[in-house]
């Protein structure tokens, strides 16, 4: 399967979906130009989810930054929380950058169904987002209860409670579980943000990327959609929003 034929699936549903490796290189490109940063001056941290396929898909690029730390959990909410912020905050070099890579994910499968892919050794699709899906199921069947997070189950019902915020919203939705999908992506950029502020970087810049994260079948790759890119300078106290000059570099 070409590069473009499986972009075209995937932006049937992710129009501005690009592939991680290329996000990787436009970033790297971006930040040599503008700010003078080299891969290896960078600490990169994620929030993504646990889901072995994105340990498998990750881009090989990425890999010329310094980590990566891991925040994220199911979905890829940051649930390390703020000790898990302060303690990478404290591993990037002096003279280089913070940089947070976070988004949910979610399938598109070669056969353009959202919500699976093939993985790989196997012959039937399985769940993309898996934890998302069943915290959507159970929302449809009205069995979340408010307010009700265990110590069992922690992050399952975390996921469960953001979606039962916006209950009618997601099934009024046309397409449940990207609207599913949407609501957790609010979620962690939230969250994300509180967590930044409240963060001390012995660096000049944090840079934070929020994006939704798309899974292909195991022969497809991963992509991504970019949603927020700003870069924080701490030493003039200025931020900057990069997200057009970003997006407009794409072909």
């Amino acid at each position: 399967m070409k590069k473009r034929d499986k972009l075209a699936t995937v932006r049937r549903f992710y129009p501005r979906a690009i592939t991680t490796a290329d996000s990787v290189d436009l970033l790297f490109d971006l930040l040599e130009e503008r700010f003078d940063l080299e891969p290896h001056q960078i600490m990169l941290a994620d929030s993504i989810c646990s889901d072995d396929v994105n340990t498998i898909e990750y881009p090989a690029r990425a890999y010329e930054m310094l980590g990566p730390f891991k925040m994220g959990g199911l979905d890829g909410f940051p649930f390390t929380g703020l000790t898990g912020m302060v303690a990478f905050a404290g591993h990037v070099p002096d003279d280089g950058a913070v940089m947070i890579y976070y988004a949910p994910h979610i399938g598109v499968s070669k056969a353009g169904v959202v919500g699976e892919l093939f993985r790989v050794g196997q012959s039937a699709p399985s769940s993309c987002c898996g934890a998302a899906k069943a915290a959507l199921k159970r929302l449809e069947a009205g069995q979340i209860e408010p307010s009700r997070v265990t110590e069992l189950d922690y992050q399952m019902n975390v996921l469960e409670q953001m979606l039962y915020e916006h209950k009618q919203r997601i099934l009024d939705a046309p397409d449940r579980l990207r609207e599913a999908t949407e609501v957790v992506y609010e979620g962690i950029h939230e969250r994300i943000g509180v967590l930044a502020d409240e963060t001390t970087y012995r660096c000049k810049y944090l840079i934070l990327i929020g994006a939704i994260l798309i899974n292909g079948d195991h022969d497809m790759g991963s992509f991504t959609e970019p949603r927020h890119f700003v870069v924080r300078d701490l030493y003039a106290g200025t931020t900057m929003d990069v997200y057009d000059d970003y997006m407009s570099r794409l072909k």
